[in-house]
């Protein structure tokens, strides 16, 4: 579990580092030469024509570096919720296994869990980390030791709600980006505005230029943080879908395939009942 933590630190320490290199690379090769480049165009037909309307550039609403630390969040958090989905995905796959190897009409008696928790305890280590053989394992030993099917079921539920609430915290940091990128746009708004009011004098005197281009970082930086937080939020709750169905998958895999099959030592099956 530690090296399990461990390994999660070093790999949101790497995507941070390698989201900043990428975007700054792309700012500093692409999208800030590009963006001045149209910059200069724009301003020098604002000044010989009075009736241009100058277009949005997609390297102009970019280039500041609001924007830029918008899309560093955002690679940073897509990486995070990449990983968190791929661990997911893995621990479905067990889902398909029949881990139990208990077929249908056979009986688990309390002196029995043992044997059939051993191949559970037998699989990789990557495996029985995973949340079906722990809820697995922890229902057979509660059953050897109890000999209450009432306490399996309740152990079960315990170790899928155990799980739900570390994955919920596991994307505390994920959700911190998402509410980080609006409130780093908004600053992106203020610094805008706040240029916008200190170049005033000049818009009195007939140069609106300074006051456009601040405004423009205004707007911009609000835009592209919005889109990005939408884009965001939509990845986190798809992500959020998978997780709650393997924990509702794993309880119901339990269901069926282990706790239906407990039996008490005195207790009657249906067939002597019958009879």
């Amino acid at each position: 579990m530690r090296q399990g933590l461990l390994n999660g630190a070093i790999f949101q320490v790497a995507a941070l580092i390698t989201s900043v290199i990428i975007v700054h690379m792309a700012y500093v090769a692409v999208i800030r030469p590009n963006a001045e480049i149209v910059a200069q165009q724009q301003e020098y037909l604002q000044q010989t024509d009075p009736d241009y309307t100058p277009e949005r550039s997609f390297y102009v609403v970019l280039r500041d570096f609001e924007q830029e630390t918008c899309i560093i969040l955002f690679l940073w958090a897509t990486a995070i919720i990449g990983l968190k989905a791929k661990q997911t995905l893995g621990d479905r796959k067990l889902l398909d296994r029949n881990l139990l190897q208990v077929t249908e009409g056979t009986s688990i008696l309390p002196q029995d869990a043992r044997n059939f928790a051993r191949p559970l305890q037998a699989l990789s280590d990557d495996e029985r980390v995973t949340l079906l053989p722990r809820a697995l394992i922890a229902g057979l030993h509660r059953f050897q030791s109890t000999q209450n099917i009432q306490d399996v079921s309740t152990t079960v539920k315990d170790v899928c709600e155990s799980e739900a609430d570390r994955m919920e915290t596991e994307l505390a940091i994920v959700r911190y980006i998402a509410w980080a990128i609006p409130s780093i746009g908004f600053l992106g708004t203020v610094r805008g505005i706040g240029t916008a009011l200190g170049q005033a004098y000049q818009a009195v005197n007939g140069d609106i230029v300074g006051v456009t281009v601040s405004l423009g970082v205004a707007f911009n930086s609000t835009f592209v943080a919005l889109v990005v937080s939408i884009v965001l939020m939509f990845v986190l709750h798809q992500l959020q879908l998978v997780q709650d169905r393997l924990v509702l998958d794993c309880q119901t895999y339990c269901d069926e395939r282990m706790i239906r099959h407990l039996r008490m030592p005195n207790a009657r099956t249906d067939n002597e009942l019958i009879a």
